[in-house]
């Protein structure tokens, strides 16, 4: 376990060892709260360009389970894609021994297989603190006893959506009454399978495919990792199927509530520090109504830039940021947080629901 150093972008260093692949490793450092779900955070495309810091003390203890693993509808079943999607993990304590009904082997041995960088002995909750004190900055990894430099990460400008996104069109259920296309900025698999199992067909496209030119009775907008900015061709695809004569209903999550926000004008915001949890309280906007729900992104939509046909959905019950938008005549309406939630509450599923009834 070889000695290395996770350095901030503002100067600070934080010490500790290696218990993945042996590389240095770059990207933007976040803090995820939740106390259980590393597998599926760790394969989740949102993630893509991070170094995700777990602040639950003990990671490992359950090891991972045969991530390439298939269910009925030939998607991995045990993970949210069919990879790692973080640039580095960073814990606190490493557990080597594991014990879990389904686990096929240890987290530093999947670390290493996949290539992906895994630190520990790092004061996970100090390093939060500085996180949320100062805000997400980018990090760097490097090795003690080398001397190799690397290049700071541009996440800003970087589109890790294109970097996470399918290449080709993707049909699941083919041949179902009706047809929802969903547009593969980053999509988990556990958003698949919720729409899967409402017996719909789902024709999955790549982010920046014009899916104006195919038929279908529902869009749905998916999450996706970095900055929404940088998918600049989806908003246009969405502005123009919302300026459709046959209107069709739309639902997002995550990135696609940004996306879709942005497609009708409003603008999107980087927050402080991001919500990267399983117990993020919303309330369902005009109501008392609230959920507790499982999120994970780093911006958000300015709810005060909405035109005057669209209103905010939900609100986080923490920051007051927004967490849903909705049009006010048509079948439109997005939402922040994960639904589907995997890990995570199921509270909020329904929409899924919601989604369907409408078609």
């Amino acid at each position: 376990m070889r000695k290395v150093t996770l350095t901030l972008n503002n100067g600070i260093c934080f010490h500790g060892t290696s218990f993945g692949a042996d590389k240095p490793a770059t990207g933007e450092v976040v803090f995820n709260t939740a106390m259980t779900g590393y597998v599926e955070s760790m394969t989740d495309p949102s993630y893509a360009g991070q170094l995700m810091v777990l602040t639950f003390p003990l990671i490992g203890n359950y090891g991972v389970p045969d991530v390439a693993q298939t269910d009925s509808y030939g998607i991995e079943q045990f993970a949210e894609s069919g990879r790692i999607h973080i640039e580095a993990l960073i814990v606190c304590d490493y557990s080597e021994n594991f014990s879990h009904w389904n686990a096929s082997e240890s987290l530093a041995a999947w670390l290493r297989r996949e290539g992906v960088t895994g630190i520990c002995g790092i004061d996970t909750r100090e390093l939060t603190k500085v996180l949320r004190e100062n805000g997400v900055t980018t990090g760097k990894i490097t090795f003690d006893d080398e001397n190799e430099t690397i290049a700071d990460a541009a996440y800003e400008t970087t589109n890790y959506v294109a970097q996470v996104s399918c290449r080709e069109v993707i049909r699941y259920n083919e041949g179902a009454e009706k047809t929802v296309v969903l547009v593969d900025c980053g999509v988990k698999n556990n958003i698949l399978r919720c729409l899967l199992r409402r017996g719909v067909e789902v024709v999955r496209v790549p982010w920046d495919y014009d899916f104006n030119t195919l038929p279908c009775d529902g869009l749905f907008l998916a999450n996706g990792p970095g900055n929404p900015e940088t998918c600049v061709k989806t908003v246009e695809h969405i502005r123009r199927f919302m300026q459709r004569p046959d209107t069709k209903p739309i639902m997002g999550i995550c990135m696609g509530n940004q996306l879709l926000a942005k497609a009708a004008g409003a603008d999107i915001f980087k927050l402080k520090y991001g919500h990267r949890s399983h117990n993020q309280p919303v309330r369902l906007v005009g109501t008392n109504k609230c959920f507790i729900t499982s999120q994970n992104h780093g911006y958000a939509v300015d709810a005060s830039t909405l035109p005057s046909d669209w209103s905010p959905l939900f609100e986080n019950m923490n920051d007051q940021s927004n967490e849903g938008i909705r049009h006010a005549s048509q079948p439109w309406y997005s939402v922040q947080f994960h639904p589907e939630a995997v890990g995570g509450p199921h509270d909020t599923e329904f929409l899924f629901d919601d989604f369907i009834n409408i078609l």
